[in-house]
């Protein structure tokens, strides 16, 4: 069982998180999901196939963290297990975003088959928790897209294990995972990769 309050919560931080994301263009229509911890058992999600810029209460459903339904009928969204994942491998993960923005889905379609993005020397890599200085390097993992989400989701399971103190990952002409202790530090990684995204994208273009 879960604690109505702390749902609530965590279904209003997914809700806002909605609006500022759709806003910003990087959560088009009904793309992208969301989710908030509730407790060491329990996930707030996004209802599949809602709108995220106009999502409701009753668009948040709760999981555990087998990706499972708790006293809900509703469907989670089908990329459910990349989310329990994260929480599973780092309890102390509040929030996890995924988000459809052009600038992530391209970026990663150009990203060599086999090769992760890595970004280095940009002064806003110290918008990433733990991560305090310009001059580390940053590895984005590209993954393949698959309608295979449970063998997905073993994939990103054993990379993380082995690379813990990466904030996210991108999906092969699909979009950016990332994650943080609270929904503010998630929402600071998506703008934090978006800039850095466009920088990498810009660069491309001036210096092919």
């Amino acid at each position: 069982m879960f604690n109505v309050t702390r749902y609530a919560t965590a279904a209003q931080s997914i809700i806002e998180a909605g609006r500022f994301l759709y806003d910003r263009g990087w959560s088009p229509a009904t793309s992208s999901n969301y989710s908030a911890r509730i407790d060491a058992d329990h996930v707030a999600i996004t209802v599949s196939g809602r709108h995220k810029g106009q999502l409701g209460a009753g668009d948040v459903m709760v999981v555990d963290l087998h990706g499972q339904a708790v006293q809900s009928d509703c469907r989670s969204s089908a990329e459910t297990l990349l989310h329990t994942v994260i929480y599973q491998l780092y309890p102390e993960v509040g929030a996890v975003l995924h988000t459809h923005s052009v600038k992530a889905t391209v970026l990663s379609r150009l990203i060599p088959a086999g090769q992760a993005l890595e970004l280095e020397g940009y002064e806003l890599q110290k918008a990433f928790s733990g991560v305090q200085t310009h001059e580390g390097k940053l590895i984005v993992p590209v993954f393949d897209n698959t309608q295979d989400i449970p063998a997905l989701a073993e994939e990103t399971r054993d990379w993380f294990a082995r690379h813990p103190e990466q904030p996210g990952y991108l999906i092969r002409g699909h979009g950016l995972y990332t994650w943080g202790r609270t929904m503010a530090d998630c929402l600071r990684h998506i703008e934090a990769f978006e800039f850095l995204f466009e920088c990498e994208l810009e660069t491309m273009r001036v210096r092919p």
